[in-house]
C-alpha cells in the first residue's frame, strides 16, 4: 500500500507545514506508533488504551499522518472502530531519512543555507557556494575526508545489492577495482560478506589514508588496497577481472561518463566485467537527490545529474561491450563484459 500522489495545493500546504509534520512522524516513531499501525489495521481507542493518550488528541494526531499520505484510514460505525494502517514500509522510510546517521540529518551539515532565500541570485550566477565550504572535485584533504563520509552514509542499499547478486558478479577469486571507491566502505562491506574476494580502490591521493583506516577498523587490511590516481587524467590500473563505478558516473557531463567507460573497457581483459550502480533517474530518486539538486545550483564546477538507467545500456553497447544485463535490487545494478 503507498502513498497517492497529491493535487498541487495540497502538497503546498504540506511543504509549507514541513517541519511539523517531521514533528508528528518522528513523535509517531519514538513512541512506538508506527510499530503499532504498520501492520495494522488498530483503532483510536486501541491506541490510546495501550499508550495512554487522550482519544481526541490521538484522533487528530492521525490526522496529521493521513494528511501526509502516511496513514489510510477505513471508516467503520460508529465512529469509534474507525480502523488505521500506515502505508506499508513507512517504519523502515522514517529510520532511512530521519534516523541519527541518515543523509539528509549528514546533508545538514553543508553550507545550504548560503543559497536559502537567495535563489534569483544564484540563477543570475550572481551568488555561489563558496570554494573553503564546498569544492568539485575535493581539493582540501578535509573537504574529501568530509565528501567520503558524507558518500558511505548511504551506500547501505547499495551493498544490499551488490550481495544479492554476489555470486554471479563476484565469485572466489575475483579482483575488483572500485573505480572512486570513496574511504573503502563498500570494499570492506563486501570483503566481509565475501572471503574470495580481493578490492582495490581507485581514488585521488588524499583518499589513501582514509581506505587504510576502513580497512584497519574493518579487519580487511589485507585484501582492501588502495591505487592512488586521478580517472580523469589517467588510464584506469589493469590487472583487475571487474571495474566498478558506484555512484560515480552522474556526477560528471556525458562526455566524461562515456570517456571512463571507455577507459574501463581498455583496462579489463577480454570477458572482463564492469558494473554501473548509479541512482538512475526516477520520480523517487530525484525527490531523494533533492538537497544536492538545491545546493548544486551554487556549484558550477559539478554537473552532477541523474540520468535514465538507458543511458548506460546504450552507451555500453556503443563501446562494444556485451551481455548487458541490468539487476534488480534497491540500486538497480548495470553489468556489462568486454568483449
Amino acid at each position: 500500500m503507498s502513498a497517492p500522489a497529491l493535487e498541487p495545493r495540497a502538497f503546498l500546504h504540506l511543504l509549507f507545514n514541513g517541519a511539523r509534520v517531521l514533528d508528528v512522524v518522528e513523535t509517531a516513531q519514538r513512541l512506538g506508533l508506527l510499530d503499532a499501525l504498520e501492520p495494522g489495521p488498530t483503532t483510536v481507542g486501541t491506541l490510546a488504551a495501550a499508550h495512554g493518550f487522550v482519544p481526541a488528541r490521538l484522533q487528530k494526531f492521525l490526522d496529521c499522518l493521513e494528511s501526509a499520505g502516511l496513514v489510510r484510514r477505513t471508516p467503520a460505525p460508529p465512529p469509534g472502530e474507525t480502523q488505521y494502517t500506515a502505508v506499508s514500509g513507512l517504519g523502515a522510510a522514517v529510520r532511512a531519512v530521519l534516523g541519527p546517521r541518515s543523509q539528509e540529518r549528514d546533508r545538514e551539515t553543508y553550507d545550504w543555507r548560503a543559497l536559502h532565500g537567495h535563489l534569483p541570485e544564484v540563477l543570475r550566477g550572481e551568488r555561489s557556494i563558496a570554494p573553503e565550504s564546498f569544492d568539485w572535485p575535493p581539493r582540501t584533504p578535509e573537504q574529501v575526508a568530509a565528501f567520503e563520509a558524507s558518500m558511505a552514509a548511504g551506500l547501505g542499499p547499495i551493498r544490499e545489492t551488490f550481495l544479492a547478486h554476489a555470486a554471479t558478479l563476484l565469485p572466489p577469486g575475483s579482483r575488483l577495482l572500485d573505480v572512486g571507491g570513496g574511504d573503502g566502505t563498500l570494499g570492506a562491506s563486501l570483503l566481509e560478506a565475501l572471503p574470495g574476494l580481493r578490492v582495490d580502490v581507485f581514488n585521488l591521493p588524499a583518499c589513501g589514508p582514509l581506505v587504510e583506516r576502513t580497512g584497519r577498523e574493518r579487519g580487511v587490511e589485507e585484501r582492501l588496497g588502495f591505487v592512488a590516481g586521478d580517472f580523469l587524467r589517467e588510464p584506469l590500473p589493469r590487472g583487475h577481472d571487474t571495474l566498478a563505478f558506484v555512484r560515480v558516473l552522474h556526477d560528471w557531463p556525458e562526455d566524461t561518463a562515456r570517456h571512463l567507460l571507455a577507459a574501463a573497457r581498455d583496462a579489463l581483459p577480454p570477458g572482463g566485467r564492469v558494473l554501473i550502480c548509479e541512482e538512475f533517474r526516477t520520480p523517487a530518486r530525484l525527490a531523494a537527490q533533492f538537497f544536492w539538486s538545491y545546493f548544486l545550483m551554487g556549484v558550477d564546477s559539478c554537473a552532477s545529474a541523474l540520468r535514465d538507467l538507458d543511458f548506460y545500456t546504450r552507451e555500453l553497447t556503443g563501446l562494444g561491450f556485451r551481455d548487458v544485463e541490468v539487476f534488480p535490487g534497491p540500486f538497480e545494478l548495470v553489468t556489462a563484459r568486454r568483449a
